[in-house]
């Protein structure tokens, strides 16, 4: 990661619904975070379910995927919350990500766990159950702050851009934190690159 670029983050929304609300808290954490950092979007609408028959001629949508996240500096998941867990979509691009044995793209990838839902909770429950999952596949997960956000249209303008002020003070100080995590974890990395060159 250069020092005069912005980190990107490769973002797996767990929600395939065109005007999923997951998908509008990126879009609105993305106008926050400005020049901080890139959030790209990764597709998952196409991807397969895992099959490990398919690697004899894999998938174009994996391989794109694997790609996208391998060339980012970070991930963040955003899921929704289906019964008290995460979403499939997410479970399945993870389980395409850490295949071939040896091929991890998420290997030492800093990361976060994010979503919101019409409930008081948000997605605390699904966010918990991802956060296992997360450290399992070897990604470096930013424990603090939590971002377990009531969705409520009424915070946002007509451009889906935050219009509430203390939202605005909670999510931008998300943003600020996520960064921060980034440049500490990508640093560690470099750091023990150069030892073992």
């Amino acid at each position: 990661m250069s020092s005069t670029s912005s980190p990107t983050v490769a973002v797996l929304i767990g929600s395939l619904r065109r005007d999923s609300i997951n998908r509008k808290l990126v879009h609105a954490l993305a106008a926050l975070a400005g020049d901080r950092l890139q959030l790209l979007p990764v597709a998952l609408d196409e991807l397969p379910m895992y099959n490990d028959d398919l690697w004899a001629d894999p998938p174009a949508a994996v391989l794109a995927m694997k790609a996208r996240v391998e060339a980012a500096d970070a991930v963040l998941f955003v899921t929704p919350e289906y019964n008290r867990s995460f979403s499939p979509v997410i479970k399945n691009a993870i389980d395409w990500g850490t295949r071939p044995y040896g091929q991890n793209c998420w290997e030492a990838k800093p990361a976060a766990i994010i979503g919101t839902s019409p409930g008081a909770i948000g997605t605390a429950a699904a966010q918990n159950a991802l956060k296992g999952l997360v450290t399992v596949c070897d990604m470096v997960l930013m424990g603090q702050p939590e971002l377990y956000f009531t969705w409520k249209p009424d915070l946002f303008d007509a451009q889906g851009q935050v219009s509430d002020e203390r939202t605005r003070v909670f999510l931008d100080k998300w943003v600020a934190r996520f960064s921060q995590w980034i440049a500490r974890t990508a640093e560690a990395r470099t750091d023990a690159q150069a030892d073992a060159g």
